[in-house]
This record gives C-alpha cells, sequence and structure tokens, in this order.
C-alpha cells in the first residue's frame, strides 16, 4: 500500500492551578483546574488507509496496540462517523508519560481532530470533545483548542485569557499513577467551589495551589526534591496529578537561566506558554 503521512503537533498541557472542590457518586472527583498549552509536543504522523485497518506503526513498549489512546481514538471516530477508511499512525513520543502533562490524552485528541479532517467526516467540535471524553477526563480540552477554566471532572470548559509566559517544566524520574493519588487524596478536606476568583489566583504565581501536591510529596520523595529546589528560583507547582514540578517566568531568558541550573542534576525543558492549539483551526 502506497502511503503519504501527514504530520501534526499534540501539545503538552499545564494545570497553572487544580482545586478539588466535590465528588461524584461514581467516585470521579470535581475539579476547577486551569488548563494551559505549551509548546512542546509529541508528532502523530496519520496516513489514510482504503482497507478499514487502523493501524499503530510502533508501539510504545508495554502498552497493547489495541489499548493505545490513538488506536481507540481512531476507532471510535470510526464507529461514530461510520468511516470507511482506516489510518496508519505512527507516534513520535516527547512528552514523558505519566508525568501529568497530557501527553496520551494530547496524541488521542489530535488523531481525533486529524482523522476528522482526513477522513473527511465533518463531525462538529462539540462531537469530537464528547467522543473525546470517552476517552478520559483530559481529551476535551485540547478538541476544544483554548487555554481553558475547567469544571466538573474537567470536561465543562470556558475559555481563558493568559498573559505570555515561559515554563522550566522538570521530570523528577518518577511515573505517579493517576487513581492511585485520588484514591490517596479522597478523605482529605475539599475546597469550596469558586470560592475565590480564578483570575485574581492567577495574577500571581505565589497564590496558585494544586491540591493533589502534597499527596504526591508524601509518596515520591523525588517530587518534593524537585520542588525544594525549584523554589530557589520562584513558586513552582506539580502539573496535573504529577510527576513533572513546573516554573513560571516572564522571559525566555529567565527561563534558560534556571534551567541551566536544574539541568545538571534533572531532566526536563523549557517551552512557551500558548494562546491555543495548534490545530484550533481544523475543525
Amino acid at each position: 500500500m502506497n502511503q503519504t503521512f501527514h504530520s501534526y503537533p499534540a501539545p503538552a498541557k499545564l494545570n497553572l492551578l487544580l482545586h478539588i472542590v466535590g465528588k461524584r457518586a461514581d467516585g470521579y472527583h470535581l475539579l476547577e483546574t486551569v488548563f494551559r498549552f505549551i509548546d512542546f509536543s509529541d508528532t502523530v504522523e496519520l496516513s489514510v488507509r482504503d482497507d478499514g485497518q487502523i493501524v499503530l506503526l510502533n508501539p510504545i513498549d508495554g502498552v497493547e496496540p489495541e489499548q493505545d489512546l490513538t488506536v481507540r481514538a481512531a476507532r471510535l471516530l470510526q464507529q461514530a462517523s461510520g468511516a470507511t477508511q482506516g489510518a496508519s499512525i505512527r507516534l513520535t513520543k516527547r512528552i514523558p508519560m505519566g508525568g501529568g502533562l497530557g501527553g496520551g490524552s494530547s496524541d488521542a485528541a489530535t488523531v481525533l481532530l486529524a482523522l476528522n479532517h482526513l477522513w473527511q467526516t465533518n463531525l462538529s467540535r462539540e462531537k469530537l470533545m464528547e467522543l473525546g471524553l470517552q476517552l478520559g477526563a483530559d481529551v476535551p480540552v485540547f478538541i476544544f483548542g483554548k487555554n481553558a477554566l475547567a469544571t466538573g471532572i474537567g470536561e465543562k470548559l470556558n475559555e481563558i485569557n493568559l498573559k505570555p509566559a515561559w515554563y522550566v517544566v522538570i521530570h523528577p524520574g518518577v511515573h505517579v499513577p493517576t487513581a492511585e493519588i485520588f484514591k490517596k487524596f479522597a478523605g482529605r478536606v475539599l475546597t469550596e467551589e469558586g470560592s475565590i476568583s480564578i483570575m485574581r489566583i492567577l495574577e500571581t504565581t505565589q497564590q496558585r495551589r494544586n491540591e493533589l501536591q502534597q499527596v504526591v510529596s508524601g509518596l515520591y520523595p523525588a517530587v518534593n526534591e524537585v520542588l525544594s529546589e525549584l523554589k530557589k528560583y520562584g513558586s513552582p507547582l506539580m502539573t496535573g496529578s504529577g510527576a513533572c514540578v513546573f516554573l513560571e517566568c516572564q522571559s525566555k531568558e529567565e527561563a534558560d537561566k534556571v534551567y541551566q541550573a536544574m539541568s545538571g542534576k534533572y531532566k526536563g525543558f523549557v517551552a512557551e506558554g500558548l494562546n491555543s492549539h495548534p490545530l484550533l483551526d481544523i475543525v
């Protein structure tokens, strides 16, 4: 089969704050969080097939191809749209797994957005977001395409304007399982929903908090160590349920300087905050 591949970015996200405000009967926690896209991406390459098959050409070690979110996303779009075409998928991972940067969710969202375009299935952004939610709570924001204040389990999204910023992101070298962290959090006191203006909290990094950070720091000393090291330069925060820790900086120069100081001991990267998802206009 003669295959022409099209290349698409799947950007990482940061949670600039994360409050836990409640719990549903099904065990899912209710959140208030602010998602920001950053200029650091996986790459998803797609080629349309006429035999209807979905083939992941480079499966991730330890993940069955059928369980991979990119394959599941493509199959879900086939079912929802009645598309008879298939796709070959090639994935280049840069976003660390289990780091709280949303890599797997972003890859799945990019597959939904790109195949909706390539297969000409023409589903609306809202429909694609509904499909995304079946794959995971973080998938819809990548389809929504704008930095967002998220509530509910992370699926109720409102666009939020964020000032330009650069980020130093450090990976402590541990893989943090999300479900375990929420389970450990279960008995803690919940924040009052909407009690403080989110916009006011965002004005200064000192006021922001991630309520899962304390749980993760207690279980993973490596995360605590990175937070302590970055505190020398400002007010760092863990993203999502961990493990990555980030520091917001005013300029690339400032971010580069902090990263230089950290890079002898830790792996990570410097990235610019984006105003929107690079594939915003594809739908």
